[in-house]
Formats: structure tokens, C-alpha cells, sequence
């Protein structure tokens, strides 16, 4: 069981995000916003997995997670809340946020449906926030340091994300979730997850005019396939999701602690 702390983030969302403020790079930047699109939809979706979860334990069985469970839903909860004020400087600047409409349609087919695929969805989602989250603690020069908010904001958002890795998993096994549904479930989510990133990145490209700019793709092939690629330093970690053996605990979260205690000034527990 793992003690997680909902933090305010103390950074200001009000003032108007620069149109390259990833390193100025044009791929990173529409990637990032990309993914940004994606959570508060994604974010609410695993709470109310969880909360579901909880709920389908006999009640002895649910001691165990509630304090977990509450804290898993306290730090999503916040990460929707900053990343929906992200996401009104996108939709000011004119970027069209295609990904969370899709996502809603999809999520409307799960209404009613066994709680065991809502947690076998959460936990694949959250292997691949985790292992990005990672590879970002890791390689935090590739954010840049044109905005210091958001590179403060996917720092922490990272950090946490690696934190509660476990939450949605542990759920998926207590309510009887068998190895065969966790696999079949990933593979889904993996074509699923890269095609909305990638449809959502081509779409902010092409709106900001650098789509078919050939030192945008020289960029996105560095980035993801150079030496320090992401692709080439994810591969591993998603592969070991297949393992009949697998648990997210096995993925170090050096980082991650290593990153809330340097940066402790920049939150503050909630309700302190």
C-alpha cells in the first residue's frame, strides 16, 4: 500500500503560454500539448475507475485501499484541475483539442460493463504515464527553460504519476482481473493511445505551420529515436508489462522521490 500526498502546485496558469515554449521546438511542443488534451477526460476516467474499484471489494477488503484510493483520486483530481487551465490557453491560441472527443465516445461504450475492463484500461494508461513520467524525471533538459511553469508543472505531474503507478493495478488484481484481460487490454490501449498522440501532435502542427517543415520531423526523429530517444528508452519498461510476472513496483522511483524532495518549494500539501 502506498501513502500518496495530494500537493498544490504553486505555479500561476494564468498567464498566456508562448507558442514554442518546449526548448522552442516545434515537435516537442505539439507533443506535449497533445498529451496535455488528453487528461482531464483521461484523469476523471481513471478516478471513477478506482472509486468503482473500491466499491466492488467486499468491505473488509476495502480498508486496505481506501487511504490509497483516496489519495490516487486527490492527486488525478489536480492534474485535471491544472492541465484543464493548460488546456484554455491551447483552445485560445487556437489549437482544436480532437482527442478528448474521440476519447468521450469511446468511454461511453465501457457504460455498464464489467469493473475488472475499467481497471485493466486504467492500469495500461497508467504503465505508459509512468514510464514517460520516468524517461521526463530523467531528461528534464528536454523540456527546456523557456517557461519554468510548465516545465515545474510536467515535472510534478511525473513525479506523482510515478508515485501512484500501482494504485489501479493492485485494484485490477484484488477484484479478480487475471493476466489474459491485462495483456489483451494493453495491446488495445497501445495502438489506441499512439494513434490519438499522433493524430493530436499532426493536428497542432499543421495549426501552427511547421507540419511540413523538414527540421520539425529532423527533431521528432532525434527525439524519439536517438541515442536518448524517447522510443528507444520506453520500449523496454512498456515490453515489461507482458511479463506474467510483471508489477509496477519493479520500475524504480528514484526519481521521482528524488525530484518532490529538491523541489518541495515549489508545493504544499493540500490543506495545509
Amino acid at each position: 500500500m502506498t501513502d500518496l500526498v495530494v500537493r498544490r502546485l504553486l505555479v500561476d496558469m494564468k498567464a498566456p503560454i508562448a507558442r514554442h515554449w518546449c526548448a522552442g521546438d516545434p515537435f516537442r511542443t505539439a507533443l506535449f500539448n497533445a498529451l496535455s488534451m488528453s487528461f482531464p477526460v483521461g484523469e476523471q476516467f481513471f478516478i471513477d475507475s478506482v472509486r468503482r474499484g473500491l466499491k466492488a471489494l467486499p468491505a473488509a477488503r476495502q480498508e486496505r485501499f481506501r487511504a490509497e484510493v483516496q489519495g490516487f483520486i486527490g492527486q488525478e483530481a489536480t492534474h485535471r484541475r491544472l492541465h484543464s487551465l493548460y488546456n484554455a490557453h491551447l483552445e485560445q491560441s487556437g489549437l482544436v483539442n480532437e482527442w478528448e472527443a474521440r476519447a468521450r465516445e469511446r468511454l461511453q461504450l465501457l457504460e455498464g460493463q464489467d469493473v475488472r475492463h475499467w481497471l485493466a484500461i486504467t492500469a495500461a494508461n497508467e504503465h505508459f504515464t509512468a514510464i514517460l513520467a520516468d524517461f521526463l524525471l530523467h531528461h528534464p533538459h528536454l523540456l527546456g527553460d523557456r517557461d519554468p511553469r510548465l516545465v515545474t508543472l510536467w515535472l510534478w505531474h511525473s513525479a506523482e504519476e510515478s508515485e501512484h503507478k500501482c494504485t489501479a493495478f493492485d485494484l485490477y488484481q484484488a477484484v479478480g482481473g487475471d493476466h489474459a484481460w491485462r495483456i489483451r487490454w494493453m495491446k488495445r490501449i497501445t495502438t489506441i493511445f499512439l494513434l490519438d498522440t499522433l493524430r493530436q501532435t499532426l493536428s497542432n502542427l499543421k495549426h501552427d505551420g511547421t507540419l511540413w517543415r523538414w527540421r520539425t520531423w529532423r527533431s521528432a526523429a532525434r527525439f524519439l529515436f536517438g541515442r536518448e530517444g524517447l522510443v528507444r528508452r520506453t520500449y523496454r519498461p512498456w515490453r515489461a508489462y507482458f511479463r506474467r510476472d510483471f508489477h509496477p513496483d519493479q520500475q524504480d522511483a528514484a526519481a521521482s522521490r528524488r525530484w518532490l524532495a529538491e523541489h518541495a518549494h515549489q508545493y504544499v500539501p493540500a490543506g495545509a
